[in-house]
This record gives C-alpha cells, structure tokens and sequence, in this order.
C-alpha cells in the first residue's frame, strides 16, 4: 500500500464531490476506463498500470495539512471538510490482469462506489493507466521490431518527464518487454535488472582511447562494453576496441562495443566483419542513438548484426504520440434501489458510450489463437457450444455469427482487484507480469501487430448490449426532439 494524497486529482473532481455531499445526492454508481483510438497508428496496446494504481487507491487519504489547504480556500463547506478527514477509497474496481493487450472501445477498469467516491479517483485512474500504457505498448512494439535480434535496455531516464515519470516509464517498458533499465532507482524498486556502459567523457579523460578502455575492463572484467565513437569509429575507435578485445580474450574474457552515432547498419556491418577477423567472433555490439521502432524493424531488415539496443527518448516519452487517449465515464447509476444503465450521447456514434456494467470476453481457437473480444452485460451467461452474434461497436446494421466450431474457448477479461477499497489478492512480480504479457500478445496473429498498417482486431457488443444501446439512444433522441418542439 502507497500514502496517496487524495489532492492528485483534478479541481473539479472536489467540487463536484462537495456538490454531492451538500446535496445528500451519493447514489452508488458504476465507471468504466477506456479509450477510444490505439496510440502510434498500431494495432492493440498493452494495459499497464492497475497494479500500482491499486497500491494508490488503498493508501488514498487528505492528510491534514491537505485539509487545511483545501479550507483556505474559502470554497467548502465545514462538514465536507470533516468528512474527508477520515475519508478511504472504499470501491469495488473490476480490471484486466497488468500486461494484457487491449483494444479500443474495451472497459479496461470498472469502478462500483457511490457517487463521491467513484468521482474523487477519475483523475489518479486516468494519470496512472494512460501514461504506463502508452509507454509499455510502446515498448512492446520496438520489442517485436528487433524479432528477437538482441534485447532492448531502456536508457530513458536523462530524457523522462520528470522523476516520477522517468520512474513509470522504466516499469512500463520492462512489462512491455525491455529486459534492463539505466534508472538505478527503479532497479531497486522495482528489481528491474540494471545496465549502462560508459559516457564519452570518461574516454576522454585519458590521454587515449586504449588507455580508457584497458582501465575500464580492470574495474569491470565482465562487463567491457567499449564506447568507439568518440573520436573515429572505423579508426581509432575499433582499432583500440581490438586490442583490448584481444588482451581480455587471453584472460578468458570478452567484450562489447557501442555505437552512438552514424549509419548504424554500415558501421555494425562494417565492425562485426573487423572484430571477427581479429578473431573477436564472441564480441558483441550494443547500439543507441534516438532509436524508433521504425528504425530497428530497417535495421533487421538490413541485416545489421546488433546483440542489443539501448533506447531512451523514443521509447520512454512515448515518441510521435504524447499521450495515451484513455477516458472514465459513467456507466451506471442507483434510482430508487436499482442500478440503472447510463448512456453518454455524441454527435459522432463512435463517442456514444456503451451502458451498463459490462463484462468482456476474449474468444480463443483449438491453437489457443485469439479470435475476437465480445462486450457485454456483465448479468449474461455465455455458454460454448453456441453459435454467438458479434455486433459491430458504431454501427447497428453490421454483425458475424460466431460459429460454435469456429472458437474453443473464451476466458472473462475484467477480474475483481478491490473489495471495499481493499486489494483482493497480491500483486504479481514485474517479471511475472512481464513474462504473461509476451505470452498473451503471442496468441494473435502477425498481422494485428505490424507495425504500419495493422489489421484491426474485433472489438464487438454483444446482441443484448446493442438492443440496450440502441433502445437507450431511441430514448434520448426522442427527448431532445420533445424539448426542441416545445
């Protein structure tokens, strides 16, 4: 569990909260979090953050020098104030497991409170999925770019948003699939293994690049990544590397080279051929550089014999997209002792919200390969051996039947994580979290994953929940007509 200042919200939340305490309006009331559009052009993201996010809403309190601010400010009544003294998250929160991918439209998190409470942690649910999110799915897919061709240590602190989301970002892009992190403080806290190799400057506090590169395998026999582009690359820089390579070798050692700078796929080609010459064939390469996903699909492509890549701004601020588009909406609401299904309405049908409390389901062939996800009232009971209608999430008239021979099985996505404000069951390792999601995002088909124009994966309502969707739109649209005629 987290302290949290229960502040980490947005002004609003407080004043709406402070609306309903003075209007005795705290009804119980069900959001849902998702989002709408999959960040980077891509096909499927990486849900990220719940666990942490859990660890926050346990510890979420206004201590008392937060009270204090808030009565400065002149705007909240004396009782309100009183009852966030002793205020405690106490909400149900239903979520998809850390680490699954997901897709647009989905209900990642489902919150059962009252009206207050459920209202207060909009803000530090969005500020904590929306960011790691977008973050693991971006590791995820520099991941699948290498294919296998060297592992991926994020160097992203230097150039994070900040400690806190330097911190974030180094989490996120180990579930994502990094296996090493530069930020030494997230190693300890999140016993994310820890890497680096060395600065420019410290080769060039020695009168020569041999010299630097001999003191730095004294210190560090095993672990002799040699930087050779501070002055000449193909010259010096090699030439030095060689050397030394050669003097370790004697000693039952190898070492490493890292590339900072230049044609990355000439430069590599051109050091694998003179480190294996030199009889050097164990002696890996290690490139940086402000890589892209992008860049390192052109490189395997190019064939550039790379052991491992060090990414740092691209990868831990999220690149070419700021910011992940995840939203909280109500879904449901208490009138008179019943939960009753809300509908947000939009001009544009693809922003009209799904109602209701919800489940969703992902259906799986014989070869455990993914097929489909299907939406629907939590309240339904889906049963194999069926054939299930699939309807499309904006339009009404589009649909496929899910042949009963055509799936072997679905599993439920949104599992209960808190109880009563409380977690239900403990919280995975980073690395078991790391190791599932690789193998959830195994179950779908190359094509949903590349990396310019991926085919969309189906996100479908179930028959029940788009006869709601609709009866509740008929509804509202009938409304608006009555007032505009009146």
């Amino acid at each position: 569990m987290t302290e949290t200042s229960a502040l980490i919200t947005d002004f609003y939340e407080l004043t709406m909260m402070h609306g309903y305490y003075l209007e005795h309006h705290d009804a119980r009331a069900v959001f849902d979090m998702f989002y709408r559009t999959n960040p980077f052009q891509g096909g499927y993201t990486i849900f990220t953050g719940i666990e942490e996010l859990i660890d926050k809403l346990e510890g979420l309190s206004f201590s008392r020098e937060d009270i204090e601010y808030l009565d400065s400010l002149g705007i909240f009544d004396k009782g309100f104030l009183e009852y966030l003294r002793t205020y405690r998250f106490h909400g149900d929160v239903y979520a998809f497991d850390e680490g699954t991918p997901a897709f647009p439209g989905e209900p990642l998190i489902r919150v059962e409170s009252d009206l207050m409470d459920a209202q207060l942690v909009e803000t530090l649910i969005l500020n904590s999925v929306n960011f790691e999110t977008l973050i693991a799915t971006k590791a995820s897919r520099m991941t699948l770019a290498t294919k296998g061709h060297g592992n991926i240590m994020e160097f992203g602190l230097r150039r994070a948003q900040g400690e806190n989301g330097a911190h974030s970002a180094s989490r996120a892009s180990f579930i994502g699939g990094t296996k090493s992190t530069s930020n030494t403080f997230a190693g300890k806290k999140f016993g994310i293994p820890v890497a680096g190799t060395m600065a420019h400057s410290w080769i060039m506090s020695y009168g020569s690049e041999e010299e630097a590169f001999r003191k730095f395998v004294e210190i560090y026999p095993d672990n002799g990544i040699l930087l050779i582009d501070t002055y000449d690359t193909l010259g010096s820089g090699i030439e030095a590397a060689i050397k030394i390579g050669l003097e370790q070798k004697a000693k039952g050692k190898r070492i490493g080279v890292r590339i900072d700078s230049g044609d990355l796929s000439y430069l590599t080609k051109e050091i694998r051929s003179r480190l294996d010459e030199a009889g050097l064939e164990d002696a890996t390469i290690c490139v940086s550089n402000d890589l892209t996903e992008e860049i390192i699909k052109s490189l395997v492509s190019d064939g550039a014999p790379i052991d491992s890549w060090g990414i740092g701004t691209h990868l831990v601020t999220g690149g070419s997209q700021a910011s992940l588009n995840g939203v909280y909406k109500l879904s449901a609401k208490e009138e008179n002792g019943t939960m009753v299904p809300c509908l947000k309405v939009s001009n544009s049908y693809e922003k009209t919200t799904n109602p209701g409390i919800k489940q969703v389901y992902r259906f799986f062939d014989k070869q455990g390969g993914a097929l489909a996800d299907l939406i629907t009232l939590d309240e339904e009971k889906i049963e194999t051996g069926h054939n299930i209608t699939f309807h499309h999430p904006f339009s009404t008239a589009d649909f496929f039947i899910m042949k009963k021979d055509r799936y072997s099985s679905f599993t439920p996505l949104l599992t209960k994580k808190m109880e009563n404000g409380r977690r239900v069951s403990p919280s995975p390792s980073l690395s078991e979290i790391q190791r599932t999601s690789a193998e959830k995002l195994a179950a779908f088909d190359k094509s949903y994953k590349r990396l310019i124009n991926p085919h969309i994966y189906k996100v479908s309502l179930s028959e029940n929940l788009r006869n709601l969707k609709t009866e509740l739109l008929v509804k509202t649209r009938a409304k608006e007509s009555e007032v505009k005629n009146s």
